[in-house]
């Protein structure tokens, strides 16, 4: 083994760097928004996705679909070739244990079985430290569905939704009663993402282990072993408990470090030792090929979505009359949704089908002002002849530059004059 600067370097800083990035993104991409629409954000109200920058209804999840179909599979991929680093190095249940751990240790408190040991009053503080984080991340994930300006003005006016509290309320209690009893728990016996990324673990799969080769060296001063925080062996092999953070490598590199000798423990591609060329196995070019489709058509959806949506029914609430004039007189519902991120204005026509002749439309008005994401409804009446073979017509909204950007058909069923 050549003693790479790789092997003799602390994976510590990093660790604990890449942890705090992810953790300011999550905390930050609430308040962020493009040209004011949510970078991330479910809008229940409206029923709405913020995404991105986008606003998609609920007549357009079918890009969720393909984001949910994307994230599966990328989440298999980086899973089969990254193996557990997730969990040493990204997931918040290692972060938020990191976390409370760290105080414990900042306050004199240890950790045996599981157990707080030390004075009272340094217990308590962990618990206020608990109860504090668990509170963060409470509101930290109601953000993601309410606005955390419209949060923080609701909460100090006391006009919090009750939902919007209880969800707060609840998520908190969940956390501190993680952090205060489960902890590194979660990871060993109760996560199923440890047994489920076994079963995809390959050749390929990147793990941290002490190779056999290897093994004549240690010097069995259980340093690895003892600044493990799921209280594992590595020299015994990979253990499904393992969450790869790297702590033990560490450890050992310290110790080997005044003989100036490598260490011991290392990342590897595979327990087999083939190195990144593992990578390359049909298993991983196929899900590595699907990723990139399904990134491409998400990409290609999004941008090409229409930027206005118009719907038409006739209404069910007043029926279709012949006014003194010899017209029919038919009363439609419209939505219109502006699904871009700019203001828009349109103006709502219609005519029939196939000759294009226009026809009077009466009612609300027909100029709309619509904001991002904004869904209007009119109620407005279509004038027309009372034709006994019905009349096809199109309702179509123009946009300032005189194009019709969305339209949609419908049909004028003819009324028994007899009747009227």
């Amino acid at each position: 083994m050549t003693d790479s600067p790789f092997r003799l370097s602390l994976l510590a800083p990093w660790r604990r760097s890449f942890q705090g990035l992810c953790t300011v993104l999550i905390l930050l991409t609430p308040w962020i928004s493009v040209e004011g629409v949510g970078l991330l954000r479910i809008d229940l109200a409206s029923l709405t996705i913020h995404f991105g920058g986008q606003i998609l209804r609920i007549e357009e999840l079918y890009l969720l679909l393909i984001f949910s179909l994307l994230f599966g599979v990328a989440f298999l991929l980086i899973t089969m070739v990254f193996g557990r680093v997730w969990c040493g190095w990204a997931c918040p249940q290692t972060t938020l244990t990191d976390l409370a751990d760290g105080f414990c240790q900042l306050v004199g408190l240890t950790n045996e079985r599981n157990r707080l040991q030390g004075t009272l009053v340094r217990k308590l503080l962990a618990h206020l430290f608990f109860l504090l984080l668990a509170l963060l991340v409470g509101a930290n994930l109601v953000w993601y569905f309410v606005p955390p300006q419209r949060f923080f003005s609701e909460l100090l006016q006391g006009t919090l939704h009750t939902g919007a509290g209880i969800s707060w309320a609840s998520i908190t209690l969940i956390v501190y009663l993680d952090l205060a009893l489960i902890r590194r728990l979660m990871c060993s016996d109760f996560c199923p993402y440890g047994r489920f990324q076994t079963a995809l673990a390959d050749e390929g799969t990147l793990t941290l282990h002490l190779p056999v080769e290897e093994s004549y060296r240690c010097i069995e001063c259980n340093s690895c072993v003892n600044v493990c925080p799921m209280s594992i062996d590595i020299r015994e092999g990979f253990q499904i408990e393992c969450i790869n953070c790297g702590r033990c490598l560490d450890a050992c590199r310290k110790i080997m470090a005044p003989g100036k000798q490598p260490g011991l423990i290392y990342y590897h591609f595979g327990t087999e030792g083939h190195g990144v060329r593992a990578l390359f196995n049909p298993r991983t070019l196929l899900l590595g090929l699907v990723t990139i489709v399904l990134t491409v058509t998400l990409l290609y959806s999004v941008s090409h979505r229409q930027t206005v949506s118009l719907k038409v029914s006739v209404s069910h609430l007043v029926a279709a009359r012949i006014l003194p004039d010899g017209q029919l007189a038919t009363f439609f519902n419209t939505w219109v949704n502006n699904r871009s991120a700019e203001p828009a204005s349109y103006r709502l026509i219609a005519r029939t089908t196939p000759e294009h002749s226009p026809l009077t439309l009466r009612g609300q008005s027909l100029e709309l002002n619509l904001k991002p994401g904004e869904n209007q409804k009119l109620d407005v009446v279509l004038l027309s002849e009372n034709n006994p073979n019905g009349v096809d017509v199109e309702f179509v909204l123009i946009d300032n530059s005189n194009q019709a950007t969305a339209l949609t058909a419908a049909r004028v069923t003819p009324v028994d004059r007899s009747s009227n």
